[in-house]
């Protein structure tokens, strides 16, 4: 075995955005822990090294009035299910749903995947606060304020003309938002700015009393891309103590780039950038797999290795290379859940 693979299989590796097959369709398929055609099942995950992720309940953007809100709802409710569903042993491969820093730490000594459950757009609560307290029951570590497209927390980094939306609706955070932060903040929930309007992302860093996440985001200064972080968003995550996850999409990393075009040195790339420009205790690791993620070299969990090895090529020693593959995401949920206390 190689010096990078064994230093990835010591790492406690985290990916912090993986999406789950919706709406389910009773199939094989559907099963994480079969190998199937996804880009992440349990025998991938245990076959490319990778200890932990947070599978999202993804809630696309829809209609802002009562039957959207309702159908969004429950949507996210019934993913958030079908995620507590990975709960179990099946052979050889164990998965344990948690939602503390400490329970993923000791589901990875037990040689267990560990699945953490998030939430994937702020819509889903509609216009009721409220309802957070009930999805951090449901164990969500962390919501995405929006998706594309504006909802009743905040401004999306890409408006939805077929929506009706204004390229700006509240000037970033809404009053809702800003109530909301503060609500997930008392719940020990991560805010995570990843697709929220640049407006929306530095105001929710003022605003937050624990460390934002960007749980899947790219560079802007290597793509110019709406979704991707400029150079004053990095630092302002930083000052806050926050943590940028760099994700796997080919558009956000080399602009109309299409995946078999992308290599895991242009990912890196994008790696090396925020650490010089934000330092290492800020940056991390996604995939943003099954959807929209993956390129050559990472097109699955089972390729999470090549990551490392590229990473260690350019010289990130073991302590470096835990910070990012899991260990400074830890640090933000170890922050909200304090916050929270």
């Amino acid at each position: 075995m190689s010096e990078s693979a064994e230093l990835h299989r010591s790492l406690l590796t985290l990916d912090s955005h993986i999406d789950i097959p919706w709406p389910p369709q009773g199939a094989a398929e559907d099963d994480p822990f079969a190998n199937t055609a996804r880009c992440v099942d349990l025998p991938k995950m245990r076959r490319g090294g990778l200890a932990a992720g947070c599978f999202a309940a993804y809630i696309p953007q829809g209609a802002r009035d009562e039957a959207g809100h309702a159908a969004a709802w429950a949507r996210a409710c019934g993913m958030l299910e079908a995620i507590h569903g990975m709960n179990r042993s099946v052979g050889d491969l164990a998965a344990r749903v948690v939602s503390r820093a400490e329970a993923i730490e000791a589901a990875w000594r037990a040689g267990m995947i560990a699945a953490i459950p998030a939430v994937e757009n702020g819509y889903a609560i509609g216009g009721d606060p409220g309802k957070l307290a009930e999805l951090r029951e449901r164990g969500a570590v962390y919501l995405t304020l929006t998706h594309n497209g504006h909802n009743e927390l905040a401004d999306s980094a890409n408006a939805r003309a077929d929506l009706g939306n204004p390229p700006e609706e509240h000037g970033g955070l809404s009053a809702l938002g800003r109530t909301a932060i503060g609500e997930m903040n008392r719940l020990g929930m991560m805010v995570d700015v990843s697709h929220a309007s640049r407006a929306a992302m530095m105001q929710a860093a003022a605003l937050s009393r624990s460390p934002i996440i960007a749980s899947h985001s790219c560079i802007r200064a290597l793509c110019d891309h709406p979704r991707n972080l400029d150079d004053a968003q990095l630092d302002a995550l930083r000052d806050v103590g926050g943590v940028v996850q760099i994700t796997a999409v080919s558009g956000f990393l080399r602009l109309r780039a299409k995946p078999e075009a992308v290599q895991v040195a242009d990912y890196v790339d994008h790696v090396d950038y925020a650490v010089r420009r934000i330092g290492i205790a800020h940056v991390g690791i996604s995939s943003d797999f099954d959807g929209g993620g993956g390129f050559t070299g990472w097109r699955h969990a089972g390729e999470s290795a090549n990551l490392t090895a590229e990473l260690h090529r350019r010289g990130y020693g073991q302590s470096e290379l835990a910070a990012l593959w899991g260990g400074n995401f830890l640090r933000v949920m170890r922050a909200a859940e304090a916050v929270a206390a």
